[in-house]
């Protein structure tokens, strides 16, 4: 299968879970985070706004405001295909954008540079043990990740995570996948 049969596949299989079973899959992502060495050690975290299919983050983002951490969020540049982060400290600093996405508002948040996120939460569908990924196949976070020096890591369900997904040179891996299970490589970071 290619990347887009792959997308298609996993998006399918994802919008079949039970309510119930989301919510049981959610709530083990965030446990297994926010007991992890990598959260206690973080003080920036740059996490998207969750919506659609996708595995709730809003919980981990009050969880971080209640700790004393820094949320960024993401607000995407279409015309230049790429995002910038910005600290917001309340979800009232959020606007619906294109796609219905959630994003900050720049004139009221503040923007923070790559090298100031301890700790990236990158989404995506499809893993696989090395750390590789298929997105949602707009490209932003290959982009961002060119350059991003620090700990990225990714929540998926078991059922995300494949032995091998095809990788093109430009590809950067994140460092680790966390599961219902725990950490994909077992480390923890």
């Amino acid at each position: 299968m290619d990347k887009s049969e792959l997308r298609s596949d996993i998006i399918e299989k994802l919008q079949s879970l039970s309510a119930a079973e989301r919510n049981d899959i959610e709530q083990l992502l965030a446990e297994n985070l926010l007991t992890s060495e990598i959260w206690k050690q973080s003080s920036v975290i740059g996490i998207t706004i969750s919506h659609g299919f996708e595995w709730n983050t809003k919980l981990i983002i009050e969880k971080a405001w209640e700790n004393g951490k820094q949320i960024c969020a993401p607000k995407c540049l279409p015309k230049e295909r790429k995002m910038d982060f910005y600290r917001i400290n309340s979800y009232d600093q959020l606007e619906v954008v294109y796609y219905n996405l959630q994003e900050p508002k720049p004139r009221e948040t503040e923007k923070i540079t790559k090298h100031h996120i301890d700790l990236l939460v990158v989404p995506g569908l499809l893993f696989d043990k090395q750390g590789y990924r298929i997105g949602f196949g707009g490209g932003y976070y290959d982009r961002f990740l060119t350059d991003f020096t620090n700990k990225k890591l990714s929540l998926a369900a078991n059922m995300q995570v494949v032995d091998k997904i095809p990788a093109a040179s430009f590809d950067i891996p994140v460092d680790d996948v966390i599961t219902e299970s725990g950490f994909l490589r077992q480390g923890g970071l």
